[in-house]
């Protein structure tokens, strides 16, 4: 009787509660915030030969200078949405590192350099964001496809496709798995929860990431939710889910690679939390942090960003060097150029082109249309 009684006392505890979810988390880290490896042995598990270290650290570079590109030419004018990525280098790239062509991408608006480096060319990213109709035409230089959706604008709504993929592969018996990124806003969300509980429900191949970075637009993580963790969501839909320094590259990566060889194996999805931080604005759509935050604490992030850490683990390894990053930070500014030319030398939409592009068969009303526009020239 006496202990029943204490289990019934537990369960009645709420600070207990409380408490049990705030403990229930520890946080995957494989590197300090100066790139020191605090694990070997979880150094050695990630199994990452020298070549794929470089991959990682070039992938990150890319990213990071699509962000300084991308930023600079949204003030222009010749850039439409974009929202920055800085920071969060690791979160993506490291992850995305871990999967491979036959798996399908869900992202979000802020994970181009995913899709990118999955064979999307720059050019149909920058069309992307001027609102071209070849910006969705999702296929390598060559015409190859690229297993990517769109990124989603809605809010969240690429967990919910992710899940209908990631049960169709399950159906097919493929070995391949669905990878969905949202941020920490997106968890509040109606379409994250539908999107994580039916994949769960069905045992579907998918990974969910969640990449918290501190601030849905201008609400702080604080204030969306009282969830101690944003992972614990995916316990609410009996995901396996878990927490990782997401400036850490190789936490990162050994997190996916697992949760994607899960995923693979036909044991239903996983759902990993990245904590980052994003260091700049939301978007270039007349967004300022210093509204909602401080110099001093975006200084404290830039001090721990990802490729800080990389960068110093490769120089330690004898691997990488500075001439090297100078050189391959030429190369792809010089491959930014290119493909910001072929952007520009595509032929402009006109408002015909708009009308023929909504449906498959235009309604007599729009032929209509259409035939008036081009009489015009429009």
């Amino acid at each position: 009787m006496a202990d029943i009684t204490a289990t019934n006392k537990q369960v009645l505890d709420f600070n207990h509660q409380l408490t049990a979810q705030a403990d229930s988390f520890l946080t995957l880290s494989v590197l300090d915030n100066t790139g020191k490896i605090v694990d070997d042995e979880a150094f050695e598990r990630a199994e990452l030969s020298n070549e794929d270290l470089i991959n990682i650290i070039k992938r990150m570079i890319l990213s990071r200078q699509l962000d300084i590109r991308s930023t600079k030419l949204a003030k222009q004018g010749r850039f439409g949405f974009f929202a920055p990525t800085a920071g969060q280098e690791a979160s993506q790239m490291a992850s995305s590192y871990a999967f491979n062509d036959d798996d399908w991408l869900m992202p979000g608006y802020r994970d181009i350099p995913q899709i990118v480096v999955k064979g999307w060319p720059i050019w149909k990213a920058i069309l992307w964001s001027r609102g071209h109709v070849l910006g969705n035409v999702y296929t390598t230089e060559d015409d190859k496809p690229v297993n990517s959706w769109m990124p989603q604008i809605i809010i969240g709504a690429q967990y919910v496709e992710a899940a209908g993929i990631a049960l169709g592969l399950k159906k097919r018996g493929k070995n391949a798995v669905v990878y969905a990124y949202t941020g920490d806003g997106g968890t509040s969300q109606g379409d994250f929860y539908e999107g994580i509980n039916f994949a769960g429900a069905y045992n579907a191949n998918a990974v969910f990431f969640v990449q918290n970075n501190g601030y849905a637009i201008s609400t702080p993580r604080a204030l969306q939710t009282a969830a101690p963790h944003l992972a614990v969501k995916g316990w609410a839909a009996g995901l396996p889910s878990l927490v990782v320094d997401g400036n850490d590259p190789i936490a990162v990566y050994l997190a996916s690679k697992e949760a994607r060889a899960w995923a693979a194996n036909g044991n239903g999805p996983v759902l990993i939390e990245t904590i980052t931080n994003r260091l700049e604005a939301h978007s270039t759509a007349g967004d300022d942090p210093l509204r909602y935050r401080t110099k001093d604490d975006i200084g404290e992030w830039w001090k721990k960003e990802p490729l800080i850490r990389m960068r110093k683990l490769l120089q330690d390894q004898g691997i990488w060097n500075e001439e090297q990053e100078d050189d391959y930070v030429k190369e792809v500014n010089q491959l930014i150029d290119d493909q910001i030319k072929i952007a520009d030398s595509v032929e402009k939409q006109k408002i015909s082109n708009f009308i023929k592009n909504t449906l498959e068969v235009p309604s007599q009303a729009m032929k209509e249309q259409i035939a008036k526009f081009e009489s015009e020239g429009k």
